[in-house]
């Protein structure tokens, strides 16, 4: 037809045409759901107290929890507090990803969510509008016996929204605050295999850092990232579909300029 871009095409064409495009479309869901797995995986850490001995806290020194250099742990406050430790020298050491594992660049980005573990106590209880102060420090390496790198370093705050379920009585000292979840930290890209992070929580009473926030007992980590096998998958169907798309654009143009009258503006 004259002025055309794509001539007629008959009934049975057309339902041919059709049914071609719904199969692929079926077999692009039939990737999705029976060949890539979940988009994103979610790991829980439980962050292990380390006791920095050292009288001048130095940043270039790193705490492992677990492996051959680890750290001098101890499991409670409680002990801490036998062993005469201050909060200042407890440094909450989580290695990311669990032992035995690695990291990878297909992964793509980690999203680092915090929970603090909070005990109610009579005499210690949560201010309103309490600021939990975090120092923390990012480290990374790619085996497991060269030094750490540090990353990133930063002193950060953040407000906690805690509840107490039941009755703020002495009967109930030792039973825990429940607390949103705090948005902690998010790595554009993994590049490298091991991470460590290092988190204190500095207490300076004149100042009210950290003061008013409950009896921290646990630091929980929540660590969530992109699958690798999702993302070789979501790689694989674009490298399939953008040279696709351009072999239709571009046939669609040399369609269009084979035409004896110009183009209009919505055709360019």
């Amino acid at each position: 037809m004259a002025g055309a871009i794509i001539e007629n095409m008959s009934t049975k064409k057309l339902v041919i045409f059709g049914v071609i495009l719904l199969l692929f479309q079926a077999f692009s869901f039939m990737v999705g759901g029976l060949i890539a797995p979940g988009p994103t995986s979610v790991v829980h850490y439980l962050a292990t107290k380390c006791v920095d001995t050292a009288k001048s806290h130095q940043s270039t020194k790193w705490f492992m929890p677990w492996g051959p250099n680890q750290c001098e742990k101890i499991r409670t406050f409680d002990e801490a507090m036998a062993k005469k430790i201050e909060a200042n020298n407890i440094v909450f050491a989580v290695h990311i990803p669990l032992p035995n594992k690695e990291m990878s660049p297909w992964f793509q980005f980690i999203l680092v969510i915090l929970q603090f573990d909070i005990a109610f106590k009579m005499n210690n209880q949560i201010e309103d509008g309490a600021l939990a102060t975090v120092d923390v420090g990012l480290a990374y390496r790619d085996d497991s016996l060269s030094e750490w790198t540090e990353m990133a370093h930063s002193l950060e705050q953040r407000k906690l929204n805690c509840n107490f379920t039941t009755i703020k009585t002495y009967e109930n000292e030792g039973r825990y605050y429940e607390c949103d979840l705090l948005p902690f930290m998010e790595v554009g890209s993994v590049a490298h295999k091991y991470y460590l992070l290092n988190i204190r929580l500095p207490v300076h009473e004149r100042k009210k850092v950290n003061v008013g926030i409950g009896e921290i007992k646990d630091i929980r980590l929540v660590g969530i990232h992109q699958n690798g096998g999702f993302t070789k998958v979501w790689f694989a169907m674009k490298t399939f579909l953008t040279p696709s798309i351009l072999i239709i654009m571009i046939w669609y143009w040399r369609r269009i300029t084979l035409m004896t009258r110009p183009p209009v503006l919505l055709e360019k």
